[in-house]
């Protein structure tokens, strides 16, 4: 099963291949991964998207705790919570097709952030259904790039806010 692991960590070198080699040194796979700093530059948030049963998610947040520099570590999947993915999307447009394209873009919220003769590029936010299905309904026109960021998540709620204060 699919799980969104959020980590807070101290914004200090190291940090990331410490993770990193946690999961690689383990077996584990990451799906995907985004980091940036917290609004206080002295933490950063790790959002880890990886897939295996109870017993192995358990596991790994068990392990991501005894990290140094490692804050706290919680599984949001259980939680009710929001999560985005930002894609660039790179898709073949003539002349022709560019109406039909500029339709789908704005019938899911999109925004073309590049046109030449050829091609478009088009920003889009969402969920992994959602961003699945906009590559879907542009794939006849000629798919030619797809970049992803990588999922974020956050928590609903004041309750679900981490305490910077408290350790793991």
């Amino acid at each position: 099963m699919r799980h969104i692991i959020s980590v807070l960590v101290e914004n200090k070198f190291g940090v990331l291949s410490r993770v990193a080699g946690l999961f690689s040194g383990r077996g584990y796979n990451i799906e995907s991964l985004s980091v940036n700093t917290t609004h206080d530059p002295r933490f950063s948030v790790m959002t880890i998207v990886t897939s295996g049963d109870e017993r192995i998610i358990e596991q790994i947040i068990k392990q991501l705790r005894k990290l140094i520099n490692v804050i706290k570590v919680r599984d949001v999947t259980p939680m009710d919570h929001i999560e985005r993915e930002m894609m660039l999307v790179k898709v073949h447009a003539t002349s022709k097709t560019r109406p039909d394209i500029f339709n789908i873009v704005n019938t899911f919220r999109g925004k073309v952030v590049d046109i030449t003769g050829e091609s478009l590029i088009v920003e889009i936010t969402g969920t992994d259904d959602k961003n699945k299905a906009f590559l879907k309904v542009l794939e006849p026109y000629g798919l030619i790039e797809v970049i992803k960021t990588g999922f974020v998540a956050i928590a609903r709620g004041s309750k679900a806010t981490p305490d910077y204060s408290k350790t793991s």
